[in-house]
């Protein structure tokens, strides 16, 4: 495999533009993106159980990811890099993210994408009603205060290691 070929792992809170920098990143090296919340609104977002089940979302989300880390297997072994905008929300999910790609045979690169809460809950907001390029899913506040709650922000160590960090 390239040396040249990597996996880049995009993660940051909800809002804070990486999709817009997986989007550019995709387009500066010519890799493939994956992008969870188009995924699960293709696949499933027709079948989401009213209301809403967070069990049910979850089930669909690893099987995504099952698939999306096959295709970056395959991706990686024909020299393409991958971009991944898969979430990452927790410290546990960016590690088992850095083992998946490791076992690949692709060394990750971390790309932290941030933003002050009251901006990213306005892009957010904003988002819903433009329905724009970046647009995939209706987050409603209410989702988007759930969501905070279960975010990690990286580490020290892991804000250190992050390369081409976008701050928006």
């Amino acid at each position: 495999m390239s040396t040249s070929c990597s996996v880049h792992l995009i993660y940051g809170p909800q809002g804070a533009g990486k999709t817009t920098h997986a989007r550019a990143l995709a387009a500066r090296t010519g890799g493939v993106r994956f992008s969870i919340d188009e995924w699960m609104v293709n696949l499933y977002g027709p079948d989401l159980p009213q209301p809403p089940d967070l069990a049910w979302v979850l089930q669909r989300v690893d099987r995504c990811h099952e698939q999306i880390w096959s295709l970056t297997r395959v991706l990686l072994q024909q020299g393409t890099p991958v971009i991944l905008d898969l979430g990452f929300m927790r410290a546990e999910d960016r590690r088992a993210a850095r083992q998946r790609a490791e076992a690949c045979g692709a060394h990750p690169t971390f790309h932290f994408v941030d933003a002050p809460a009251d901006e990213r809950r306005a892009r957010v907001l904003r988002r819903n009603e433009d329905r724009g390029e970046t647009f995939s899913l209706v987050v409603p506040p209410a989702l988007f205060d759930f969501m905070e709650t279960h975010y990690e922000p990286p580490s020290p160590a892991e804000r250190a290691e992050a390369h081409g960090a976008a701050h928006a």
